[in-house]
């Protein structure tokens, strides 16, 4: 995966708590340990994020970004 953005974080997904809207992301890191994302149920579904997953957390101004490798 290839993306401008230079504050990338690899971790694996902890859980994921689907909302009505949004759904928030426990991503547990190396360094700091865990993050949490809050992104739209929209984006977790079309990424298919389980707990187990392999994935990046993008870091871009106030807003964490998840990728999944596919």
């Amino acid at each position: 995966m290839e993306i401008s953005a230079r504050n990338g974080l690899k971790g694996k997904v902890e859980s994921v708590t689907l909302g009505t809207v949004m759904a928030n992301v426990h991503i547990k890191v190396e360094e700091p340990g865990v993050i949490t994302a809050a992104i739209t149920r929209e984006s977790a579904e079309k990424l298919g994020l389980k707990e187990g997953d392999d994935v990046s957390a993008i870091i871009k101004a106030t807003e964490v970004i998840i990728g999944k490798e596919l």
